[in-house]
């Protein structure tokens, strides 16, 4: 029994590739805050201009917090507006208007949680508002929803395997054009063929004798490419129904084939023996 947290019959749990993408995004997120923190702190150091370690921490912490809890925005906009098919075009419009409220949002909140961190440290907090202020958060913000959107359509594509599966090969068959008719029959389910004047007469499995207008000649390549083999100047047989092969003398055998049908097989063709006695 299966249920929608198990992937086929193997019972593991497997996350959707949302929740992978989101996990992706929030290691991330800690890796690249962290580095920010430690960079900034040092880069403070060699100005001799100390800072508490906690503010950097708080800048950083507020901007990735507030982003984590906004990630369904780019994750709804690029599961609705994909930037494939024909709607492309409009639909990178339509991200590239969502980047705005995007990121005054992103602003806002992140402002209201400093002033509330400087609060309980007893500080106030100094954003600076202003067009400069807001145009260089932007700039940032687009590249943060660019690259969620990003992540999330990765994933999503990467772990729904949609990747083009390999065209299935195409399945031998002997095609046997009767004139008003053409019966199409897997290699195996043909015992043999055999010459009539004009005609060759192929023996199937099912029983029937089918006649089609050519030489055995003329079909021999593309009955021995399947696996056919000449046995005499009149016949080809499909070596998987040979249950018997029987010395006539002077070099020359007698096969059966499953239906019980006798075949000749002339001493003028040891390869077609060779094959028959090593089941090749």
């Amino acid at each position: 029994m299966t249920n929608g947290v198990l992937s086929g019959t193997s019972g593991r749990r497997t996350l959707p590739p949302w929740a992978v993408a989101y996990a992706i995004i929030v290691v991330a997120t800690l890796i690249l805050n962290t580095i920010n923190v430690l960079s900034f702190l040092d880069e403070r150091s060699w100005q001799n201009r100390p800072i508490d370690w906690w503010k950097p921490a708080v800048w950083e912490g507020t901007s990735g917090l507030v982003f984590l809890a906004m990630l369904w925005v780019p994750m709804l906009a690029i599961r609705r507006l994909p930037l494939h098919g024909r709607s492309w075009p409009r639909n990178l419009a339509i991200h590239a208007a969502l980047t705005i409220p995007f990121s005054l949002a992103h602003v806002v909140l992140m402002v209201a949680l400093r002033h509330v961190a400087y609060a309980i440290a007893g500080e106030t907090y100094d954003f600076g508002m202003g067009w400069d202020t807001l145009l260089y958060e932007y700039r940032k913000d687009v590249i943060s929803y660019a690259i969620f959107a990003t992540t999330f359509w990765l994933t999503a594509r990467l772990m729904s395997g949609t990747v083009e599966p390999s065209p299935e090969p195409e399945r031998e068959t002997v095609v046997i054009d009767e004139g008003q008719r053409v019966i199409r029959v897997p290699p195996g389910e043909v015992l043999g063929a055999r010459s009539c004047g004009n005609y060759v007469e192929f023996l199937l499995v099912d029983g029937r004798r089918p006649l089609m207008r050519a030489t055995l000649a003329g079909l021999g390549a593309e009955l021995a490419r399947l696996g056919f083999v000449r046995t005499h100047r009149s016949w080809l047989v499909n070596p998987a129904h040979v249950v018997e092969i029987e010395a006539e003398g002077s070099g020359d055998y007698g096969l059966k084939l499953g239906d019980g049908t006798q075949v000749p097989l002339s001493r003028r063709y040891p390869q077609a023996l060779t094959t028959l006695r090593n089941g090749d």
